[in-house]
């Protein structure tokens, strides 16, 4: 049996891995040259050329006095995944607004691929942190997601993912994420008690479509200095709810 179609098949996902490897690494730095991009790739230089020429002519890449930059052409295609459902669009005026009233960084995250990503966020280095991926268990926007899971899908995660410790506080034992998780559900809101970061907290809430198909957490966090608990459990919950609500009306009414 010919298995030349196999052999194509495989030259072509081969091809596909380089070129995000390219881009991956173009994205960690900007003006990266084709001798730098070797070194970080692993693959030769003349691989590398032909990847990025190609790139170049799709403006996915653009070049600058010998150095590769991450094109325009790319922002074109992330916008089309943080507009793809209309209540991602409806939850970006309401992030902007939860930062504006607090004070505080808002944000609201999706999950994908068991990760929370970022799809609006509000604050210092907002534009930077859209896409990043960040461990579900350690935000609190993330328990949320958790939150929405029955005890098989929890279970599931928890197999393929494991609960690495990011902090002292991360929670890392399964029997006591799934106690974590039902609280969440009974109060309708969940807290990152510096299980991410050392030194902040927050807290986040569901946000649900007219249908209450599950859309999304929305969350603020800040210094543990500010995030006293009266703050944390009465303040920032109402007001996510709040919210959360109002997206809930623009996608039912407009």
């Amino acid at each position: 049996m010919s298995t030349h179609g196999e052999d194509e098949t495989d030259a072509g996902v081969s091809t596909t891995r380089k070129t995000f490897e390219i881009l991956e690494a173009l994205k960690a730095e900007e003006g990266v040259t084709i001798t730098e991009l070797t070194r970080r790739t692993g693959l030769s230089k003349s691989t590398v050329y032909r990847h990025l020429a190609t790139l170049t002519d799709l403006g996915y890449v653009v070049e600058r006095d010998g150095g590769y930059y991450i094109g325009f052409r790319l922002l074109e295609i992330s916008e089309q995944a943080r507009t793809r459902k209309t209540g991602y669009t409806a939850a970006k005026r309401k992030v902007f607004e939860l930062g504006q009233e607090t004070d505080e960084r808002a944000v609201f995250i999706v999950e994908e691929e068991g990760e929370g990503v970022y799809v609006h966020r509000y604050g210092s280095l907002a534009d930077t942190m859209i896409g990043k991926r960040r461990p579900l268990h350690s935000l609190a926007s993330g328990k949320v997601i958790l939150a929405e899971w029955n005890d098989d899908a929890v279970r599931e995660f928890v197999a393929e993912n494991g609960l690495e410790a990011i902090t002292d506080n991360t929670i890392t034992d399964p029997d006591v994420l799934h106690d974590e998780l039902d609280r969440i559900r009974e109060r309708g809101y969940a807290v990152n008690n510096q299980e991410h970061m050392d030194g902040l907290r927050g807290v986040a809430v569901p946000v649900y479509t007219p249908d209450d198909e599950f859309l999304g957490a929305l969350g603020v966090f800040g210094p543990a200095s500010r995030f006293k608990d009266d703050y944390l459990h009465e303040e920032l919950p109402s007001l996510l709810w709040d919210k959360a609500g109002e997206i809930k009306v623009t996608l039912a009414y407009g």
